[in-house]
């Protein structure tokens, strides 16, 4: 019988830009709508502050997320190009290099060396990439999938609160927003934990804790500059 054994460490790479897309368009257009609201402004404006936020939020973490992403591809592009090279230029040296990675993680050193020689000799480039750079699939960075999934994320993150502003009345705007969307990012952290195999009620006090205090500054500071319109 066949076991099979469920790991999450794949989704690592588009969870961390998802939920990190998804907490701060919750956060960012919350916390906008709540210090424009707390000023007394008019729904209409608050609204068209919010829709502005969502645009501007998600193009930024699109952006963001790219240029941060391919740097980390180029870095690790650059190293596994030097690999290469040291691979062709003293295949002796990178043997004895990687005999020695294996002997420091248990093996004896007889063992290390047939194990060195056999995945060289089946792919020298991928077996120093994962051992010696530790770059394997599962980690590699993806720059494009980090930004379609950080972008979305933060979209559907920040319709939520603005979603709210179109059914409340202005009266209960702040209250009604702050709450939901405090909500909101419980539901997100545990969404996140489950799907990463981590513990629900810490990531979801996590971010509704980091939520609630974001939303704090932000209608202090709408109500300390706050001027009605």
């Amino acid at each position: 019988m066949k076991h099979v054994e469920a790991h999450r460490i794949h989704r690592s790479g588009w969870l961390r830009a998802a939920v990190l897309g998804a907490n701060d368009g919750i956060v960012s257009t919350a916390s906008l709508v709540v210090g424009v609201a707390a000023a007394e402004t008019s729904p209409e404006k608050i609204l068209m502050v919010g829709v502005a936020g969502l645009v501007a939020g998600a193009m930024s973490m699109a952006a963001g997320e790219y240029v941060s992403v391919s740097s980390q591809a180029d870095t690790e592009h650059a190293d596994l190009e030097w690999e290469r090279q040291e691979l062709a230029a003293n295949p002796v040296h990178e043997h004895e290099e990687l005999t020695g990675i294996y002997i420091r993680r248990g093996l004896d050193a007889e063992l290390a060396s047939r194990v060195a020689a056999q995945l060289m000799a089946h792919n020298a480039i991928d077996a120093h990439a994962r051992d010696e750079l530790g770059i394997s699939g599962t980690t590699a960075a993806h720059p494009v999938h980090a930004a379609l999934a950080s972008a979305a994320s933060f979209t559907i993150g920040a319709m939520l609160p603005l979603a709210v502003v179109l059914v409340m009345p202005q009266p209960a705007l702040i209250w009604s927003v702050s709450g939901c969307s405090l909500l909101f990012l419980a539901l997100l952290g545990s969404i996140a934990a489950r799907a990463g195999g981590a513990p629900v009620w810490t990531a979801a006090a996590r971010v509704t804790f980091w939520g609630a205090l974001a939303m704090a500054l932000t209608a202090g500071t709408g109500f300390l500059f706050g001027i009605t319109t």
